[in-house]
């Protein structure tokens, strides 16, 4: 997600219990103290060994560019959300009329604060955010099959199961697991509130 696309974001997002903002250098601790957990970094794509070196991957600036975080007033940083933006696939033709159409969304969270739809209810505001201020046509997420609350998350939100693949991802663990992969597109969010 360049910073352009960010910019055209109405932040912060405010939900009845939440606020979703932007991320700054500043925060990487606080995000540190959860994705440090082994219930949580098993799950993510990269699981840095220390605080210095999740300082280095969270304050670059292409990973801040994509990087949101659930801010519980009264308690801080419960949670991120990650929002990439990209083209879709296209025919050469009409190649132009593709580019950042849709956006991949990703999620982390405070095992302490789970439970409470706190996730849920940042990433529908994101997902309402992308189909209005972003105008985007379609959103996607993905994750591991055996991460069942993720899945389950996403079915809440409305996204439709398109794929569940079989060993097609590899865990650090070395264990070739099985995928999910879901998506909607703007018309079905849309639709949902008719």
């Amino acid at each position: 997600m360049t910073s352009s696309a960010l910019d055209r974001l109405d932040l912060p997002l405010r939900t009845a219990r939440l606020l979703v903002r932007a991320s700054t250098p500043e925060d990487a601790d606080a995000v540190w103290r959860y994705r440090r957990l082994d219930e949580v970094n098993r799950w993510l794509t990269t699981a840095p060994p220390d605080a210095e070196a999740f300082r280095a991957h969270f304050t670059d600036p292409e990973r801040l560019a994509i990087t949101l975080l659930m801010e519980r007033p009264g308690v801080g940083v419960i949670g991120d959300i990650m929002l990439r933006v990209g083209d879709a696939w296209s025919q050469t033709e009409v190649r132009t009329q593709a580019i950042g159409v849709e956006a991949e969304l990703g999620w982390a969270m405070d095992p302490a604060q789970q439970g409470q739809g706190f996730a849920t209810e940042a990433v529908r505001a994101v997902m309402a955010a992308c189909f209005t201020d972003l105008g985007l046509r379609r959103l996607s997420a993905g994750c591991f099959a055996a991460n069942e609350a993720s899945w389950r998350m996403m079915e809440r939100l409305g996204m439709r199961r398109e794929e569940h693949s079989r060993g097609t991802a590899l865990h650090r663990s070395g264990e070739w697991m099985d995928g999910m992969n879901y998506g909607v597109l703007a018309d079905e969010w849309r639709a949902r509130d008719e």
